[in-house]
């Protein structure tokens, strides 16, 4: 049986990038090997990836921008402030609210990989609820049905 066991992501800076990825997102390492360190979440950090993988260190590309890696924050307000104080972070825009009510911010990290941050949905939904709307004004508002916002709040 085949299991999906994570991305890898090829770094110039393992002890930088390591940092960056525990500091502002609190991931946990699981294994560290030096040049190589895999997150809890099944994100690794490969220094040296092409002479791993078999390639010219020239032809491993910084900025593809052909995927990204998404995160979901329920503290999204909180996670503005940590990254504000990345000062060499390059934005991807302003942050953005969704039509389906999601708020998110895009962009890049200390070797150029496209990172977005979401408001973790069942966020959103409480913030709807809390301002008065109700379950069903909610799931049109987000395009989910009322069954499927449950799930969301229960989860």
């Amino acid at each position: 049986m085949m299991r999906y066991g994570g991305t890898v992501l090829s770094v110039t800076d393992i002890a930088a990038a390591r940092r960056f990825y525990e500091e502002l997102f609190g991931l946990e390492v699981w294994q560290d090997y030096g040049i190589d360190v895999a997150f809890t979440c099944g994100l690794v950090l490969q220094q040296h990836f092409g002479r791993l993988v078999g390639l010219p260190e020239e032809c491993v590309l910084s900025r593809p921008c052909n995927m990204e890696l998404y995160f979901e924050e329920e503290d999204f307000d909180g996670f503005l402030e940590r990254l504000k104080r990345y000062l060499r972070i390059e934005w991807l825009g302003e942050p953005v609210e969704h039509a389906w009510g999601q708020r998110v911010v895009r962009f890049y990290d200390p070797d150029g990989h496209l990172v977005e941050v979401g408001e973790a949905m069942r966020m959103v939904a409480r913030r709807f609820l809390a301002s008065g709307m109700t379950p069903e004004a909610v799931s049109v508002r987000m395009d989910v049905s009322v069954g499927d916002l449950r799930k969301l709040l229960g989860a």
